[in-house]
């Protein structure tokens, strides 16, 4: 009889426990899809990059400009090589801008301006 109670005290552990990790599974996806989408998250990752990088134009990438950062990009690295850095300095102070200008705004008016209102330069 002991062997029937321990079979099945080991059974409802193990469901016990499987139910933990599926609960556990399931926070850790929650929290990481909120992480991802985070529009603070977008607002720092895009205003650093623009800072540190912001003569490639990958700030205007990350925030779904496309179009900007292709420009960005190839004035870098066109005129930059026609002009002797000249471009890529003009550039890389276009982006120290947005990059400053980006992380002093609020989350809330960020994403209106920047996502939302999709207003590509400054």
């Amino acid at each position: 009889m002991s062997d029937t109670n321990d079979k099945g005290s080991f059974e409802e552990n193990a469901e016990n426990f499987a139910n933990d990790a599926k609960k556990t599974a399931n926070e850790f996806t929650t929290n990481a899809r909120e992480a991802v989408n985070s529009q603070d998250n977008k607002k720092i990752l895009a205003g650093i990059l623009a800072v540190v990088l912001g003569s490639l134009g990958i700030h205007k990438f990350i925030l779904g400009y496309n179009k900007e950062g292709i420009i960005m990009l190839a004035v870098t690295i066109v005129l930059g090589a026609f002009t002797c850095g000249i471009g890529a300095s003009l550039m890389g102070i276009v982006g120290l801008i947005e990059g400053i200008i980006y992380l002093t705004k609020s989350d809330e008016e960020f994403y209106n301006t920047y996502q939302v209102g999709k207003k590509p330069w400054f």
